[in-house]
C-alpha cells in the first residue's frame, strides 16, 4: 500500500500500536507491518516524523534507554494521546460504517 494512502490514518495506527505500551521506533514499525500482515510495511522516513509530530502535539512522550550499549528512544502514549486514540477510533468506526452502507447493494424497489 502506498504511503499516500496511509497518511490520513497513520496517526490512528501509531496511537493504536502504542496503546499496548511503550515501544521504540523500530518496534512500532515492526508492529504496524506484523499486525497488518505486511500491508503497512512503512519506511522509517514516514514513521519517525509522525512519531515526532505526535510527541510535539503532546500525544506521546519519549525517553532514551540503553540496550546493549546502544541508545534508542522509547515512545508511549500520554493521557491526551489515549483520549485522542479513543476519539480517532470512534471517528474511524463511524467512517467505515458509512462507507460500508454506501457500498452495500440496495434492495430492489418494488415495481
Amino acid at each position: 500500500m502506498s504511503t499516500d494512502q496511509v497518511k490520513g490514518q497513520l496517526d490512528l495506527m501509531l496511537l493504536g500500536v502504542l496503546q499496548d505500551g511503550p515501544r521504540h521506533g523500530y518496534s512500532v514499525i515492526t508492529a504496524l507491518s506484523q499486525r497488518s500482515n505486511g500491508t503497512f510495511d512503512l519506511p522509517e522516513g514516514t514513521v519517525y516524523p509522525a512519531l515526532h509530530r505526535l510527541e510535539h502535539a503532546g500525544l506521546l512522550t519519549s525517553d532514551w534507554e540503553a540496550v546493549n550499549g546502544r541508545r534508542r528512544r522509547l515512545y508511549q502514549l500520554t493521557p491526551a494521546g489515549l483520549a485522542a486514540q479513543v476519539e480517532a477510533r470512534s471517528r474511524w468506526d463511524h467512517f467505515i460504517s458509512a462507507v460500508e452502507a454506501v457500498l452495500a447493494p440496495m434492495a430492489p424497489r418494488p415495481a
